[in-house]
């Protein structure tokens, strides 16, 4: 457990290099990879997505690619195609850049349904199917999307089926004045080039197993249910969180004792990462889950705050 627990700390150490006072957003990026879950980034242009990122794959030695999402874009320049080769006399599949580690899908509520559909198969089962042919994806396999939750003219919204492929969404926010000043005096993104890894895929596979092997008591299990049935009858909320919500809670609860240097379920591992699991699974009454998302997680928090902990 302490090898564990160094490595996790070396990640995040290396991490917070580049991506400057923000421990929080850094540990839930990590509970996310741990979990082999996938992140929903919403937030303003320019606090660090792209960073946080970039980091991360870079501190884990992983491929990383960037997709810029835009209205024109097909699934094919997501997940490649397959090409007519006539010196071979077959096709053959050229793939897309989805074929990567550490995937940034940039603005993913910019392009089309049928594109941000593309990705589904990927996130839940990390692999691509194409012309009756199933391509697995390397591993570990990771998408962080970003979309800004202040501008919505031309983009396209996911639905509840996609938002729920996200096991965490996390908002970066600006940074503190110290820390901004020390982004001006030279730290941050330059970091990103001088950064090596400290982990290998191997690790980080290692960590992922370890991290399913963490402990969950019946009392935590119970736990997570009520919280789970909270939002199924809140008067509040017209949609609750799906059985897949539930399995992603306890996947990052574990990920996070993990991060903890503890190998058993505590039921604060459970409250600290509700609202970051479950506020993108509900749907507020009379607002759409993604114009709802302030007053979902506002709901969230006041159901974590009613239900008992267990003792």
């Amino acid at each position: 457990m302490s090898h564990a627990l160094d490595l996790i700390h070396r990640v995040e150490a290396s991490v917070g290099r580049a991506l400057v006072g923000k421990p929080e957003v850094i540990r839930l990026a990590v509970v996310g990879l741990l979990a082999r879950g996938h992140l929903l980034i919403e937030d303003v242009p320019g606090v660090g997505k792209t960073t946080l990122a970039a980091a991360l794959a870079r501190s884990i030695g992983a491929g990383f690619q960037r997709i810029q999402f835009t209205s024109d874009m097909l699934p094919s320049d997501v997940i490649g195609v397959s090409i007519w080769e006539p010196g071979k006399s077959e096709f053959v599949f050229k793939p897309g850049p989805l074929f990567t580690n550490i995937v940034l899908a940039d603005e993913i509520n910019r392009t089309t349904p049928k594109t941000q559909s593309s990705l589904l198969e990927a996130m839940n089962e990390a692999q691509v199917s194409l012309d009756h042919t199933t391509y697995p994806l390397p591993r570990p396999f990771m998408v962080l999307a970003t979309q800004n939750p202040r501008e919505h003219e031309g983009t396209y919204p996911l639905p509840e089926s996609q938002l729920d492929r996200f096991l965490l969404r996390i908002r970066i926010g600006y940074p503190g004045a110290p820390d901004e000043k020390s982004v001006l005096r030279g730290a941050g993104s330059p970091v990103l080039e001088a950064l090596v890894p400290v982990l290998q895929a191997e690790d980080v596979m290692a960590l992922q197993e370890e991290a399913d092997r963490v402990r969950a008591d019946e009392s935590v299990l119970d736990y997570i249910m009520a919280l789970v049935a909270a939002t199924r009858t809140s008067p509040l909320l017209s949609l609750g969180v799906s059985p897949r919500g539930s399995l992603a809670l306890l996947r990052a609860a574990r990920a996070q004792a993990l991060a903890d240097g503890r190998d058993y379920l505590v039921p604060d591992d459970v409250k600290s990462l509700a609202v970051p699991a479950l506020a993108h699974r509900v749907m507020v009454k009379g607002r759409g889950a993604q114009g709802g998302g302030l007053d979902a997680e506002a709901v969230l928090r006041s159901i974590v705050q009613d239900v008992p902990v267990p003792r």
